[in-house]
C-alpha cells in the first residue's frame, strides 16, 4: 500500500513540473495569454449588439403604369422583435402595420418574404395620385425609417407637330410617332390614313415606314412626293397603347397658320423692339 501511495505522488510530481512554465518567458507568454483571454471576452460582453438597419442596396425609386400592380421593396436586417409599417407622406397616412392593412384602401397591402427579409409594400390598380413618397418605418425608439419614391405613369402616344401639319405639294410627308412608359415595346405599330389601314405596297408607291424599338418606341411613316390625295387624318396605332392622330394639309402655296404665325411674329419684334425706339425719339 505504501509504495502504491508513493508511485501517486511521484506521478503528480512529475505532472505538475510539466505543466508549470520552466522559464521566467514561459511565464510571461502564459500570462499574456490569459490577459489576452480576459480582455477578449470583456471586450466581446460589453460590445453592444446592432439593432435593426436597412439594406441600402435596393432602389429607393419605383416607377409602374397605370393600372399595374407596383412593389415597393424594403429589406431589414436584424429586424429581432421589431415591427414593420408603411406610411404615405402625403398625407401621412398609417397604411400597414406588420403584414396587417390599416387603411380601408384595400389596395396596399404588406407582404413579408421570410427567405430574404423583405417587407414589399404592394399597391394595386395604382392612379396617377399614388404617386409620391412612401416610408418604410421600424419601430425602435425612435422610430427609424427609409423613405422610396413612387411614379406611376401612363403610356402616352404623341405626334410631334401635330394636331395640324401642312406639307407643300410634291414634298416629302415625314409622320413621327413617339410610344413612351410602356413595360415593353409594342409588337406592332400600324398606320391609316382616313381610318384606313396603310397599304405600303400600294400602285402608288413611295410609302414607308420604319419602327424602332426599346424603351422609347418611335415609328416613322414616310410618303414621297406628296399629292393632294394624301390630305387627310392619319393615325398611329401601337398594339398596347392609345393611339395618336393628326390632319396633314398638301397645299400648293403658304398655308394660312404659316401666314398667321409669321405675321404675329413681325408684330411681337415690333412691339418689342422697334416701338420703344419710336417712342424714345419722338419724346426728344
Amino acid at each position: 500500500m505504501k509504495i502504491y501511495l508513493t508511485l501517486r505522488l511521484f506521478l503528480c510530481v512529475l505532472i505538475l513540473r510539466e505543466a508549470c512554465p520552466k522559464n521566467a518567458e514561459e511565464k510571461v507568454a502564459m500570462s499574456d495569454h490569459y490577459l489576452l483571454s480576459e480582455e477578449y471576452i470583456v471586450k466581446m460582453n460589453r460590445a453592444p449588439s446592432r439593432g435593426p438597419y436597412f439594406d441600402t442596396s435596393a432602389t429607393k425609386n419605383v416607377t409602374s403604369l397605370v393600372g399595374k400592380t407596383g412593389h415597393l421593396n424594403c429589406r431589414i436586417k436584424n429586424l429581432g422583435n421589431k415591427t414593420v409599417s408603411w406610411i404615405r407622406h402625403r398625407d401621412l397616412h398609417l397604411l400597414t402595420v406588420s403584414e396587417s392593412t390599416y387603411t380601408s384602401d384595400q389596395r396596399f397591402t404588406s407582404i413579408y418574404n421570410k427567405q430574404t427579409g423583405d417587407w414589399s409594400l404592394q399597391i394595386k390598380f395604382p392612379q396617377l395620385r399614388d404617386s409620391g413618397i412612401y416610408e418604410c418605418q421600424v419601430s425602435t425608439t425612435p422610430p427609424v425609417g427609409y423613405t422610396m419614391i413612387f411614379s406611376v405613369v401612363e403610356p402616352i402616344t404623341s405626334i410631334p407637330g401635330g394636331p395640324e401639319i401642312y406639307i407643300d405639294l410634291g414634298s416629302t410627308v415625314n409622320l413621327t410617332c413617339v410610344i413612351k412608359h410602356l413595360p415593353d415595346p409594342p409588337i406592332a405599330v400600324h398606320w391609316t390614313h382616313k381610318n384606313q389601314e396603310i397599304n405600303y405596297d400600294s400602285p402608288r408607291g413611295g410609302v414607308s415606314v420604319i419602327t424602332e424599338k426599346g424603351d422609347i418606341t418611335t415609328s416613322y411613316l414616310l410618303i414621297q412626293r406628296a399629292k393632294i390625295a394624301d390630305s387627310g387624318q392619319y393615325s398611329c396605332l401601337p398594339s398596347n397603347a392609345n393611339p395618336k392622330s393628326v390632319n396633314v394639309h398638301i397645299l400648293q402655296g403658304d398655308h394660312p397658320a404659316a401666314v398667321q404665325k409669321s405675321s404675329n411674329l413681325m408684330s411681337q419684334t415690333f412691339n418689342v423692339l422697334i416701338l420703344p425706339i419710336l417712342l424714345t425719339l419722338l419724346a426728344l
